[in-house]
């Protein structure tokens, strides 16, 4: 048997085993701290609102693993309650070998077997991915069809659309993926193709874009009018290098992001989903902080960006997402859930429900009611 060592990363040598070998990936986001994150721990403000958590990751990756354990952990110390969750791709699980446009069709064989493990109640009773957003290459133009039809055999009847992280800016400073994408990519002729054919079949396309590239979502969404696009984050609002906000004053191009969200909402099937800003590149800084924030000052600092996507898009194109665990950098699962109920803590009990849990339950399909878990 080998001796095991230990590394600073959390992994030990037997994982240096070429059988055990985990990704190493590179990435702008800080992970998480758990002694930090345990320094604020609060209540659920309302227990009782059910929540479809539209937006989060899970990975085993060197020296972080975030799997259905370690979700169902977050939600269940929340006191919230979350009744589903969509899936959304993050290039985890491919297949090691076969043809290179059928490799993240893995990604999408690993998810349904975690939604398996979900269902048999031993995690909680979140149905977790209840909604299996992947990944295909649009740029196989109508190519991409016959990927698409292994992604739905393999999603086992959640499988409802594929995500292609766009977010690219000529400036360096400006990064927030670990694989920075080409430029103008949502307005080539061969990704137009490939978004066609996800409309053919009812599918959605999930993109995160920054706010530089808004008019390319419009551009995109004015030529393929019967395509439901799912812009991520907010639409990118950014909050680093020439964005990057100066003490006391709002950051500077934030009007410009407000302005591009109101040209994307005049396209009646794009959705918006609200979150991200856990993440540095929007410029909050949450997890630099000598204390995490709890609910409150969460909530006063995303409130004019919350307020923006929802004047903007209504509640009823709007969905929360918690982009865990890329946000769990920068504050808990409970005190982002908690900070969303202070910001619509004032709204009806229909507008409410509309972002917490209707809008993503429309616009993914997903099962509705008690029998969720069946």
């Amino acid at each position: 048997m080998l001796p095991r060592h230990d590394h600073q990363d959390g992994t030990d040598a037997a994982d240096e085993r070429p059988w055990r070998q985990r990704p190493d990936v590179a990435t702008p986001n800080p992970p998480p701290r758990p002694d930090w994150l345990a320094r604020v721990s609060e209540p659920s403000l309302v227990p009782e609102q059910e929540i479809v958590d539209a937006h989060h990751h899970l990975w085993d990756r060197r020296g972080f693993r975030y799997l259905l354990e370690e979700f169902a952990e977050d939600i269940g110390d929340s006191g919230h309650r979350v009744t589903a969750s969509v899936y959304v791709q993050c290039r985890t699980m491919y297949r090691a070998g076969g043809p290179e446009a059928y490799r993240p069709v893995g990604e999408v064989e690993f998810v349904r077997g975690i939604s398996a493990q979900a269902r048999s109640g031993h995690y909680g009773p979140t149905d977790v991915a209840a909604g299996i957003v992947g990944h295909a290459d649009l740029l196989l133009g109508a190519d991409v069809a016959p990927v698409l039809e292994a992604l739905m055999e393999a999603g086992g009847g959640r499988f409802r659309g594929v995500r292609v992280p766009v977010a690219a800016h000529p400036d360096p400073a400006v990064r927030s993926n670990p694989v920075p994408a080409p430029e103008g990519l949502m307005v080539s002729t061969a990704f137009i193709q490939g978004a066609r054919e996800l409309a053919r079949r009812g599918l959605s396309l999930d993109v995160w874009p920054y706010q530089t590239q808004l008019d390319e979502v419009a551009t995109l969404a004015q030529r393929v009018p019967e395509l439901t696009i799912v812009v991520n984050h907010a639409g990118g609002p950014l909050g680093v290098g020439p964005y990057a906000a100066r003490s006391g004053h709002e950051p500077p191009h934030r009007q410009a992001w407000r302005d591009g969200l109101a040209r994307l909402a005049e396209h009646p099937k794009v959705m918006l989903k609200i979150g991200g800003f856990g993440m540095p590149i929007m410029g909050f800084g949450f997890d630099t902080g000598a204390e995490p924030p709890d609910s409150r000052q969460l909530a006063e600092a995303i409130a004019p960006d919350v307020d923006a996507c929802i004047e903007r898009f209504t509640p009823q194109r709007c969905m929360l997402e918690s982009n865990f665990p890329v946000d769990k950098g920068g504050f808990s699962y409970g005190v982002l859930w908690n900070a969303y109920h202070r910001l619509t803590g004032s709204w009806s009990q229909q507008e409410r429900d509309a972002v917490f849990r209707d809008t993503a339950t429309r616009i993914y399909r997903l099962p509705a009611g008690p029998e969720h878990l069946r």
